[in-house]
């Protein structure tokens, strides 16, 4: 059959890849996870333990007895996987589509960014769940003129739930407001072509900004993110992709989905910035 030469292996890989490079939200969760997934509705295991009680003795109480070893809490959080994004459009003839320099790529390409495109509104979303922590009930109008308060205030409330100065935090803006802080913050480091990839468009002090049209939104305001990579976990543990050959035409044809979810594990460490573009 036509579609013999077609390699679906290389195919997912190269989807793989891409979606790595591609996807904004996903990019900046913790991904780091123990067990193996085949299926939707099988679970995984983010592995955490709480903080050990730190005490503390007088040099005349040294050779007295200590406190008995105690438990350390297992804060480990489990993800059930149950989300399922696919494809499936006809390419005409496999072998002739190949042999047009590019129009497999370009159409990996676009499935590609469809496919990160629902994982990031997926994992945007997150920000208007209940365990997610607001800045402040009210939406802020975001301007030039308050747009770095609001950031620093944000950060403030992280930096009093103990999130340390030297962790990494990015800020997922949408375009709106990425622009008031580009005009209003002139240090902002925005010809860093290293660092300019997976929606980074700068730094703010120590902070990553990132902006994407995909900020969740509730039909007036934006729900954005600042986050450490500890604040959300994220998997993607199955790519499958097949050529087939429907029985109800002529053409080839190309399906195959993605297996991933996502789930906020340290709602301390994300602070949402409810807010709106200031009315001109």
């Amino acid at each position: 059959m036509s579609y013999a030469n077609f390699i679906p292996n290389v195919w997912a890989a190269g989807i793989n890849r891409e979606l790595s490079r591609t996807c904004v939200f996903a990019d900046g969760c913790h991904s780091e996870f123990v067990g193996q997934i085949g299926k939707a509705g099988e679970s995984i295991t983010f592995v955490g333990c709480g903080k050990p009680t730190i005490r503390t003795i007088d040099r005349q109480n040294a050779n007295s007895p200590i406190e008995s070893a105690e438990e350390v809490e297992d804060t480990s959080v489990i993800m059930p996987i149950n989300r399922v994004s696919y494809f499936n459009y006809k390419v005409g003839d496999v072998d002739k589509a190949q042999a047009i320099e590019g129009l497999m790529e370009a159409l990996q390409e676009e499935t590609t960014e469809g496919l990160s495109n629902e994982v990031d509104k997926y994992i945007a979303n997150l920000a208007k769940s209940e365990e997610a922590v607001l800045l402040s009930a009210s939406a802020f109008e975001i301007s030039e003129e308050n747009v770095m308060q609001v950031i620093d205030d944000a950060l403030e409330k992280l930096y009093k739930n103990d999130v340390k100065d030297s962790t990494y935090i990015e800020a997922i803006l949408p375009p709106y407001m990425y622009m008031a802080l580009k005009r209003k913050y002139v240090h902002l480091d925005t010809d860093n072509s290293e660092m300019l990839k997976n929606g980074k468009v700068g730094m703010y002090g120590k902070v990553v900004i990132k902006m994407s049209n995909n900020v969740a939104n509730d039909g007036e305001n934006d729900y954005v993110m600042v986050r450490t990579k500890r604040a959300i976990g994220y998997a993607k543990p199955l790519t499958h992709t097949e050529p087939y050959r429907p029985e109800n035409g002529f053409s080839d044809a190309v399906k195959g989905f993605i297996l991933y979810d996502a789930k906020i594990l340290r709602p301390k460490e994300m602070v949402v910035i409810k807010c709106k573009k200031a009315s001109a």
